[in-house]
């Protein structure tokens, strides 16, 4: 289904796209990045709160020496209260995705992972590969729906193309 290289080049787009994120959500004023614009998770603010707690949850069971996220599900959404407490957070997860992308071995992905899942309440055992894709296409999903309020907002999204991802990211 997937192997190392494909890991590694959706870690480095994942780094990539949350490095143009940082300045822009940075500099929005407080009430901006807060408002609520209809999204799922209302705000933009809040939406990348909510897919740095997801990252943060898979990352621990991807790699024990990644602690689950501090808050509980429900609080998942304000994670951090400020764009700069999240960018310092969100840099330090996706230098850890980064690095544990590039430890990746094929015979590693070939096992089953093994949970408790709060949403379905129950114990998974699922593919890794599985959980991986899934892993990067919710990544995506969240960054296109911050894409979407910032431009809605005026503002300039990101460019989000992979096939434009500098080599040297």
């Amino acid at each position: 289904m997937i192997d190392p290289r494909y890991v590694q080049t959706m870690a480095r787009y994942n780094s990539w796209q949350n490095a143009q994120l940082m300045p822009v959500l940075e500099t929005m004023p407080m009430a901006a990045l807060t408002q609520d614009r209809g999204a799922f998770f209302g705000s933009i603010l809040a939406t990348a709160n909510h897919l740095l707690w997801g990252d943060t949850l898979w990352m621990s069971r991807f790699d024990p020496s990644v602690e689950a996220p501090a808050c509980a599900a429900a609080d998942n959404t304000t994670l951090h209260v400020t764009a700069a407490a999240w960018a310092a957070d969100r840099f330090r997860m996706d230098g850890k995705i980064r690095f544990w992308a590039d430890g990746l071995r094929a015979l590693d992905l070939k096992n089953d992972l093994t949970w408790y899942s709060g949403v379905a309440r129950r114990e998974l055992t699922v593919p890794l590969e599985t959980c991986i894709v899934g892993f990067f296409n919710h990544q995506t999903h969240h960054r296109g729906q911050i894409h979407a309020m910032l431009t809605a907002a005026g503002l300039k999204a990101p460019v989000s193309d992979l096939f434009l991802m500098p080599k040297d990211i």
